[in-house]
This record gives structure tokens, sequence and C-alpha cells, in this order.
């Protein structure tokens, strides 16, 4: 059949699918909804004979039941509920009741590939097995309607409840209540919804479909049950080749997703909706101030890594929703302990990020720094605000510290991949953490280490992203500083990619998540592709250049790399068709539809093209670093982040995890000198030795005397001191 998909109004995820004969047989019409008040799928389904009369055909619904996120352990089972036939499927505390308002023919379930009525549709042409009962397996369920013969029209219910009778129930209320019911009233609470929004208008475009599709995403993944929990997709990445040993796919909370999707929200005036997302992080922050990497939607952790993105990314949106005015003073209050203990977290453990924003290798990560840069600038503010200005002080000294060393830490010069194309440095994709503090870092970087099978073992220092453009987007590095220019150069050559619905990106070099060359599915190894994601961010850079045309341009291509139905994908398949693999170029990949990120910096993205600027640039750190160019006086060192260089003219700032005494010496221990350390108020301890007079070429030794425990550390250590690198 040929397929058409449209909306039953714009903005509602209601939707009409039709299916023609190719041949021009027939025509199947479905208007698909869910039943506002209860938990029942309806379908609508109309029958059209195009070629003889409708009694002439056999009309059969197949339905594959994966209940409790298992498409094993599945039973299925033929019933009827109050006299009422139904097909039935149950798994550990999960069913669903299938009932069709027209009645059935004949119904019967089977194991998939075995005994299911696809199976015995394709070898008999008609469904000639009748099995009652399929007990713990991948089931499949199957019914042949009957067609009315005047409308040829009919409704199926799809009931889920906690046992089957529960199910049953709901869906043969749902068939009583009638289609049209359940339909305007779906339709009329979205149209509402929508109408609360703000409408994003602007010289470059004005409202465009996608706007109130994208918006519809957002909500549509956010969980009933828990309020604010919004999962990453609805969607499992080449969910069609996976297994049951992928329980999560994309059907989870990661912090940081969850935030970038409710800056969409706030970016079209979903004030309501964002603060039910604060309220979930307040539910779901774990006890030391963290998120965990990502979650089951109660909040159970899924994966056991740590992300200091995903700590800071929850600050920003407290900040980002009192300058959107959608916290009062009490309800900001209520969010400062929230803030508080997480802001806690990202000076004690920063800033050496465990892993990237791709959650694959440690080290210092120019979008991880600068998230969490300008995430303690915003706690400073409302920690000013609840009144903890030894927190603020020491949040902002931090921040300071960490932006000075942007550049020591994840800048390389003289690279082979700098010769190739044409520039003298470029910010890494991440700098592995046995480069911290070197004088000149360069491609004597340490091989990226735990990288998953198969992808490149380049040296650290040639690997490249698109995440360098954080700094900007975070406002820590103007848009024309020329390190960022010349990374930008790198960006292009490495990883553009030309389509015929415009330009896309790859996340870095090398990156192994995507498909083979020959198009079969990612399976723990392929060929990374672009990322419309990655579009608009490269759009809110070109907007903060002062491009506005140029972001405009890129605005269309995210727009057009939708799918019929307005779903942005994940990736977008980037080489030459393969029709057999369903796989065109420019068009979705069998990555991760819809990614709801993705949504959301569309919905950014048309909300700063509007305004003139990047709508979620924090303003703290371009004030801070872009107009008035702020230093830090202080150079750190910590047990776990040895500093061992200190530029001239800085203050070695040892940070403790308990009260010391710093005994130390500038000249080889012929004088010797004891500074006390005081406490923050964040966990941290801090001892500032008066070093900022000492030349070139000094060095400090120090060691610690610990009070509480009476006893010293009992090694020494070191600070080269070095000239001041020229700022660009």
């Amino acid at each position: 059949t040929r397929q058409d998909i449209a909306s039953l109004a714009e903005g509602v995820p209601a939707y009409r699918l039709t299916n023609s004969c190719v041949q021009g047989r027939y025509r199947i019409e479905k208007e698909i909804v869910t039943d506002p008040s209860r938990a029942v799928l309806l379908q609508r389904i109309r029958f059209v004979a195009l070629q003889g009369a409708s009694s002439n055909y056999r009309l059969h619904v197949l339905l594959a039941p994966h209940l409790a996120n298992h498409g094993g352990g599945n039973t299925a089972w033929i019933g009827a509920h109050e006299g009422q036939p139904m097909l039935f499927a149950e798994r550990d505390g999960c069913a669903l009741a299938l009932a069709c308002s027209a009645g059935w023919v004949d119904r019967s379930v089977g194991f998939v590939g075995v005994s299911d009525g696809w199976q015995d549709l394709r070898a008999h042409k008609k469904m000639s097995w009748n099995y009652e009962r399929a007990r713990n397996g991948n089931v499949a369920l199957t019914g042949e309607i009957l067609v009315p013969d005047d409308s040829g029209a009919f409704v199926l219910a799809l009931g889920f409840g906690s046992n089957a009778a529960e199910a049953a129930s709901l869906a043969a209320a749902s068939l009583v209540a009638g289609f049209d019911r359940a339909r305007d009233e779906y339709v009329r609470e979205w149209q509402s919804w929508q109408a609360s929004l703000r409408p994003i208008e602007s010289p470059v475009g004005q409202p465009h479909l996608l706007d109130a599709v994208s918006a519809a995403v957002i909500r549509t993944c956010e969980s009933k049950a828990h309020p604010g929990g919004i999962v990453a997709s609805l969607s499992l990445p080449w969910g069609f080749a996976k297994g049951d040993n992928d329980l999560g796919g994309y059907h989870l909370v990661w912090p940081r997703d969850l935030v970038e999707t409710a800056g969409g929200l706030l970016a079209v005036g979903a004030m309501d909706d964002a603060r039910r997302v604060l309220r979930y992080l307040q539910d779901t922050q774990l006890e030391d101030g963290h998120w965990s990497q990502n979650m089951w939607i109660d909040g159970t952790p899924y994966w056991g890594g740590v992300q200091l993105d995903e700590t800071a990314f929850p600050i920003l949106l407290v900040d980002m929703a009192r300058r959107q005015q959608a916290l009062d003073a009490d309800q900001r209050q209520a969010l400062w302990p929230m803030v508080r203990r997480a802001v806690v977290y990202l000076l004690v453990n920063g800033p050496v990020a465990l892993q990237d924003r791709w959650e694959e290798d440690p080290g210092y990560s120019p979008f991880t720094l600068a998230a969490t840069i300008a995430a303690l600038l915003a706690a400073a503010d409302l920690a000013d605000e609840a009144g903890d200005s030894a927190l603020a002080a020491y949040a902002r000294d931090t921040a300071d510290c960490w932006n000075d060393a942007i550049e020591r830490w994840t800048y390389v010069t003289g690279t082979d991949l700098a010769r190739r194309c044409g520039v003298d440095g470029y910010y890494v994709r991440i700098a592995p953490p046995e480069s911290a503090d070197a004088a000149s870092p360069t491609d004597g970087f340490v091989p990226i280490k735990n990288r998953p099978p198969g992808q490149s073992e380049e040296p650290a220092s040639q690997i490249i992203s698109p995440d360098a453009l954080a700094l900007v987007r975070f406002g820590l590095r103007a848009p024309d500083d020329p390190r960022i220019v010349r990374t930008v150069a790198v960006i292009d050559a490495l990883l553009k990619i030309d389509t015929p619905r415009g330009p896309a990106w790859h996340r870095y070099n090398d990156d192994g998540y995507g498909e083979h060359a020959d198009g079969t599915p990612f399976n723990g190894t392929g060929i990374g592709r672009g990322w419309p994601l990655l579009v608009g961010e490269r759009a809110h850079f070109e907007l903060a250049a002062g491009r506005p045309e140029a972001a405009a341009r890129l605005l269309g291509a995210m727009q057009a790399f939708a799918n019929e139905g307005g779903l942005i994908p994940e990736q977008v398949w980037d080489a030459l068709d393969i029709p057999a693999r369903e796989l065109w170029c420019s068009r979705p990949s069998g990555s991760a539809m819809p990614l709801v990120w993705a949504h959301a910096e569309y919905l950014k993205l048309r909300r700063s093209l509007a305004d003139g600027r990047v709508f979620d640039m924090p303003p703290q750190t371009e004030q801070r670093y872009v107009r008035e160019r702020h230093l830090s006086p202080y150079t750190p060192w910590r047990f776990s982040h040895k500093a061992r260089v200190l530029p001239a003219g800085s203050v070695l700032r040892l940070e403790t995890l308990a009260p010391a005494t710093v005994r130390w010496s500038a000249d080889g221990w012929r004088t010797v000198h004891d500074t006390s350390s005081r406490d923050t108020g964040a966990g941290l301890h801090v001892a500032d030795l008066p070093t900022a007079s000492l030349a070139v070429g000094a060095e400090v030794r120090f060691t610690c005397y610990w009070p509480q425990a009476a006893r010293w550390e009992g090694r020494n250590f070191s600070v080269a001191v070095i000239a001041r690198p020229d700022a660009e």
C-alpha cells in the first residue's frame, strides 16, 4: 500500500492514516487517539472496497504485546469480558485487552514466527489456526474482523490495566462511550494547551507546523504517573534489531536531556510544564546532590555512570526559569536546597568529567566545563538571594579558576590535524585527565580510553567535536574568539556533511554510533551519522556570531529533516540510498525518533531567532567572561586534581576535604611558611598561598598537616611557576 499520514488538528497528536492498495483494490482509513478518561488506545477504522464488494475481503488485526517492557515472557489467550469476546495478554502485573465494536469472525493466539496469525495468513491466506492460549513467550494475537456491510467502519479499543479484568473493563467502557466523544475531548484538550503557549513569530520565519508538533512531542513524552518526568524518546534506536536485553532504549530520563527539553517548554511559554520538571528533579536528586546518569521514570537509576553536566543542568534550569519569570520568590526558596546540594557536588567533584556528554570518555570536556562553570555562576546568584554569601563567593572563585584553565586543558596546538586544516590549534572533544595543566598541550595526549569496540584509537588531540561550540552557547567565549574560529574550521572540515535537505554534523570524527556502511543496524559498532540536533546547535552559534540569515537556513534544514509526521530523528542517513533497508539520504535513519531533545532545540532556535539572541545563553557568563574578560587570581590544587604549573602572578589555592595547615616553601625549603585553611561552607577547605610575586622558573613545594587526625601527609608536592599564557 501507499501510506499517507495527517494530523486530525494542528498540534494535536491524533492521526489519520490512509493505506491505499497499489493495485487500486481497496483503501484502509484509520483515526487514532487515546481516550482522555481511560488508559485505552482507540482506532476507528474504515475499510473501503474500491473493486468488488467488501464481503469479498477478509480484514485481520495483528497485535504483538511487549508488556512490562519485555517482548518475552508474555502470555496471551482468547476470552471474554461480560460476554464480549476479546483478546488478552499479560506479564508481571501489566495486562491488555483488545475489543472490537464490530465483533470477530475468528480469533487465535500464538508464538511469533511459529504459530502466530501472520504465519497462518502467509501460509493459508486465511485463519486456519485457532489456538486459545500461548504461555510465557514472544506472543502475537490475531483476529478476523466482522466488517460492517454498510459503512465499513468499526472501532478497535486496546485497554491497559494491572490485570486482564481491568484492561477489559476499560476497553469496553471506551467502546460504550463512543469514539466521537473521546476524539472530540482529546482534540479539545490538546488545542486548549497549544493555545496557552506563546506564539513564535520572527522576521525570518512565520509560525511553522513543526512548532506545534515539537511542543506536542515534548508533552507526549511526559509521564502521567510521575509528572515532570520526560523520557528521551518513545523509541528504541534500531529497535527492530533489539531483544529484551536492551530494556531501556530511550524510555529513560536523562537529567541533561530533561533540562534541555524544559528549556524548549520555557521557550514557548509553557511555565506550568517547566515547573513540573523542576519538581520532578527535586524528587529524583540523590542524597549527595547529583542525579543519576539516567533513570527509569520513577527515579530508579539505570546506568551507573556519573556526569557533571547532568548535575549542572538542573541549576541552569532554575536560573532560566527565574529569568523567564516562571518562579516566584517562594518557589525559588523551595528550590534552593536542591540547588545548594547540586552546586556543592560540582565544587567537590569537578572539574574533570568522568564521562563526556556522549557518555563515553573521562577527561576535560569543553561541553561539560561550559555547563558546569555556567551553573556555578548561576548558583552564586541564587546563593546571594538565599543569603549564603560565602558559598556564592567560593562558587564564583571556582568558576573563574576553571574558566581560566579551559585552554590549558582542552586547546591543542601544533598537531598533525591542525597542520592538515591550516590552523595553529583547536579545542579537542575531550582531553584525558593525564594532560592536566600541561604547559603546551600537543598531540602528546594519551589515547582516549574505554572507547567502544570498533572505534578509532586516534590520540585525544586528534578528536574534534561540535561540543566546543558550547563555550559560546554558554557564554564563556565570544564567537569571534580566534580559537573558536579555528575550531569551527576544523569541525567543518571533518564533521560537516552536505545532504539534499541541508547540512548536518557528526558528533566527532570516527564516531561509531550509527548504521554500518551497508546499512545494517548499529550493533555496538557502526558509523556515526548526521545529527539534526547538532544542526540546531550550529544555528545558535551562527546567531551568536551575528549571522541570523545563516541560522535561519539551518532552521530550514531541521524542518526538512523531520519525517512526514513532523518527528525529528536522532540521526539522518547521510550516504547513498539503500532502499532495501529503507534508508534514503537525508531522511531518518534507524536511530531514535522522535528525539525529544532535538524538538526542544528546534523550539529554542525558533525563539532565539524571534528574539534576535540565543534564548538560553546564561547572562552571568557572558557578562563576566566575554564583556568584562574577568580573570581569576587563583590556581587551584587538589589531591584529586593536582595542578603541575602555576601561571606567574597567580595565588596557589589548595583545596582539601578536611581542615589543613599547609607548610610550604618557594626556595627549596630554606624558608618555610605555614598557612591554615578556612572552611568554604561547601564541603571544602582552602588555603591561599601568597605566590603572586614569584618569578617564572620558581618552584613551590608544600605538604599538609591534618589537625583533626594529628598527622602529617608524609609526602611533598611541587608546582612550577610558568609564564602566563597570552589571552587571544
